[in-house]
């Protein structure tokens, strides 16, 4: 099927959208290489340069590939960035939700896989965000940023130790969305604080070797932010 002629404004824009639109459709499959610039041109009725561009786009985007003397092939039918825009858009309870999920899992074969560089990050991740904490256990003053920075390194620990690089880099486009909604909690008296202790047995479930303890810990621990979000939706 022809592609539709792409307009005069943006036109790198247009060709962009263009090609995705039929990446979506299964125009071409995953695997499959796509028409050169020149039958790409001709079809959309553009200059090759204006293909060329659209297409290194997709590559970066993670939806095609170049292969040097081969051509440009299929890697994603759907934009990767589209997904993550979409999980940015989704609210608290949501991002909890996913979290719990790719966490409970990740400790899970972490307690199967763990190295011991990847319980020394972990603890070394426990103990810097200790050292922020004020008299009262609360991030210090100044500080509430580098700590969410020190917290999202170990659940990005706990996550990697489980030697998983799939997992690793589905939790990798996550984690700003993570530590947004990290940011945002501990700046709202009404969401609970951060408790060492659940880390801590998280870190120990997966030192222990026991999956099935390490996976318990990893939920427990994101269990009671989510009952504090909850009580909060539920209140409104």
């Amino acid at each position: 099927m022809a592609l539709q002629a792409a307009g005069r404004q943006s036109l790198v824009d247009t060709v962009v959208d263009q090609l995705r639109a039929q990446l979506a459709a299964g125009e071409w499959r995953v695997g499959e290489r796509i028409p050169t610039e020149h039958a790409l041109a001709e079809q959309l009725q553009v200059g090759r340069n204006t293909v060329r561009e659209a297409v290194r786009v997709l590559v970066h985007a993670g939806m095609l590939r170049s292969r040097q003397g081969e051509g440009t092939f299929v890697v994603s039918m759907a934009d990767p960035g589209d997904i993550m825009r979409g999980v940015q858009r989704a609210g608290v309870r949501d991002v909890l939700e996913l979290r719990i999920a790719l966490e409970a899992e990740a400790a899970r074969l972490a307690a199967l896989r763990h190295e011991p560089a990847d319980l020394q990050r972990m603890a070394a991740a426990l103990d810097a965000q200790t050292r922020l904490e004020d008299a009262e256990g609360q991030p210090a003053s100044g500080s509430l940023e580098l700590y969410a920075d020190h917290d999202v390194e170990f659940h990005k620990a706990v996550v990697e130790a489980a030697h998983n690089a799939a997992l690793t880099a589905t939790y990798g486009w996550f984690a700003s969305s993570v530590r947004e909604a990290l940011v945002s909690s501990l700046g709202d008296h009404e969401m609970p604080r951060v408790i060492h202790g659940d880390h801590r047995a998280v870190l120990d479930a997966i030192a222990s070797g026991d999956p099935e303890a390490a996976e318990r810990a990893a939920r427990e621990l994101l269990a009671r932010p989510k009952q504090a979000v909850e009580a909060l939706l539920a209140a409104l």
